[in-house]
């Protein structure tokens, strides 16, 4: 089963990309944990609330696998992944929980996509930052570099951008073939 993980600061179209992906794809995608806990309890967050957050995010990627087991698809699409959580955690808080960064370095996607802050920042109530997207970016992109991630950034309008992310998709299934 291959594991796909889209990345990246706020306002960046992983929401919209992934349910594109997994609709391309005819497969399952783990959505975004952390809006729906924030839309259930409000947009302060505390430590322990990033923790609760990492183990839905978790327990929705499984989900996704077991559906894509179901269908027979190769693939499936994580809207988010920890290092969402270890960047925020350690932005907001100063550090980031061991257990989480501990599973980070255990989790395997066989590819991430870091999506870019090129598209225009879209006003939400849960979003917190939109003068810092581009710090974020260097700090996914300087992550992953470090992790030795197998990686591709995505950019430009919204085609381009699935355009982009189904040439990497197709390249990883010609390779797990």
């Amino acid at each position: 089963m291959l594991r796909v993980a889209l990345t990246g600061p706020e306002s960046t179209g992983k929401t919209t990309l992934s349910r594109q992906l997994a609709a391309h794809y005819n497969t399952s995608w783990a959505p975004e944990y952390a809006r729906a806990y924030l839309e259930l309890h409000g947009p302060k967050y505390t430590l322990d609330d990033l923790e609760t957050i990492a183990r839905g995010q978790l327990r929705a990627e499984a989900e996704a696998e077991i559906q894509a087991i179901q269908m027979d698809r190769p693939v499936f699409f994580c809207d988010t992944d920890l290092l969402v959580i270890k960047i925020w955690s350690e932005h907001a808080f100063g550090h980031c929980p061991d257990w989480i960064l501990e599973q980070i370095e255990q989790q395997h996607y066989d590819l991430v996509l870091l999506l870019n802050v090129d598209l225009p920042w879209a006003p939400d109530p849960l979003r917190e930052h939109p003068h810092l997207r581009q710090q974020f970016f260097r700090l996914y992109q300087h992550t992953l570099q470090e992790q030795l991630s197998h990686f591709a950034e995505i950019s430009g309008p919204p085609a381009q951008r699935l355009e982009q992310a189904c040439y990497h998709v197709d390249e990883l299934l010609i390779q797990a073939e």
